[in-house]
């Protein structure tokens, strides 16, 4: 997994999933954690976990949150919205949840004013603890990385903390009618995160850091639009991190054919999740291996839902073998598209098995 995240020919196909669900731990795999689930089926290791975040007391102080439960309806779904209570005002936002995730259902910024108070009392880490970064390694040993994302509201990129503070659709809008106030709500997002990153370096030792969302995907906005909301900061936190020792992999769940060059522009040295037409995307992995495989390694592409959900064992291998073909040079990293949270364990151990198979 190391020579794939260095763009490199190991000696086979290296593979991981993308992320465990704890509903499909507990389902499935009898409740067992991320460690065990990957040893269980002899599987390259890909741990995801964060750091310690440390804020100053004042801080979390004026930023006061009061959970308040909307009761949960009769499939499980329960439902609870948040007050915050500031120096100078409130906010608030609600959520949903079920048995196997959950969701924003009210954005907790609806106007300037709003990001303004945000700006200001949101509590920005005082220190970072890398110590559950440091266990994770040891306990990983030679058998696969460690990673994570960066700090942030959200996901790690700025126009996708900016969807998630204020819902998508007007995100969108508000880049259209009022692009000088994105900006400087994007600015203000990535000056925090840049203070982040100097308190990670030498703390926090990460394989890889993923950055951007997939709302930058051009099945959710354009390139010109990528270009103007996220290429400029998505360039900055690639060159703080670079400095602070990490590898970057820039995340896009969705369409990236028209991002490729964007990606190459903001100095990322991988992609994910290389998400497949048949899950919603439009990823042809061979021709990003042509365009831009020698620029960016690649994770993902492998479709979970008709691999792991619906597929057999016979049929995981083919698919394992197709991606295999599509990356002939390596750096890659055969992985699911997204989370799954249903599919036969036996579809897994077909998945690590045909892995192994694949030979460079």
């Amino acid at each position: 997994m190391l020579t794939a995240i260095n763009n490199g020919k190991p000696d086979r196909l290296p593979g991981q999933v993308h992320g465990w669900m704890p509903y499909y731990l507990n389902t499935y795999l009898g409740g067992c954690d991320q460690f065990e689930a990957y040893e269980r089926f002899d599987l390259d290791m890909a741990i995801y976990i964060d750091p310690i975040y440390i804020f100053d007391e004042k801080d979390l102080a004026n930023w006061q949150v009061e959970r308040i439960d909307l009761g949960t309806t009769p499939d499980g779904t329960s439902s609870w919205k948040e007050i915050i209570t500031t120096p100078e005002g409130t906010l608030q936002s609600a959520a949903s949840r079920n048995p196997i995730t959950s969701w924003l259902t009210e954005p907790l910024i609806k106007c300037e004013a709003d990001f303004e108070l945000f700006d200001k009392y949101y509590p920005v880490p005082a220190r970072v603890d890398g110590t559950p970064v440091r266990k994770a390694l040891e306990r990983v040993g030679d058998r696969g990385i460690v990673r994570g994302c960066l700090w942030g509201y959200g996901q790690s990129g700025t126009w996708q903390s900016f969807c998630c503070l204020v819902d998508t659709e007007p995100a969108i809008m508000y880049a259209i009618d009022n692009p000088e106030w994105v900006h400087h709500v994007e600015e203000r997002l990535l000056a925090k995160q840049l203070r982040v990153i100097e308190m990670m370096a030498g703390e926090v030792p990460y394989d890889l850091v993923e950055i951007g969302g997939g709302a930058g995907s051009n099945t959710v906005i354009s390139p010109q639009m990528h270009a103007q909301f996220c290429l400029p900061y998505d360039r900055r936190q690639v060159e703080a991190l670079h400095a602070a020792g990490y590898k970057v992999i820039y995340h896009l769940c969705g369409g990236l054919m028209k991002m490729l060059d964007h990606v190459v522009a903001n100095g990322s040295d991988g992609l994910e999740t290389m998400t497949p037409p048949s899950m919603g995307g439009d990823c042809d992995l061979a021709e990003c291996t042509r365009r831009v495989g020698d620029k960016l390694f690649f994770v993902g592409g492998f479709d979970q839902n008709r691999g792991f959900e619906h597929g057999t064992p016979e049929v995981v291998r083919q698919m394992v073998f197709e991606l295999h073909a599509a990356c002939p040079n390596g750096g890659y990293i055969c992985s699911p598209s997204d989370h799954f949270f249903h599919g036969d364990p036996r579809n897994i151990q077909a998945f690590s098995d045909a892995l192994k198979e694949c030979l460079y």
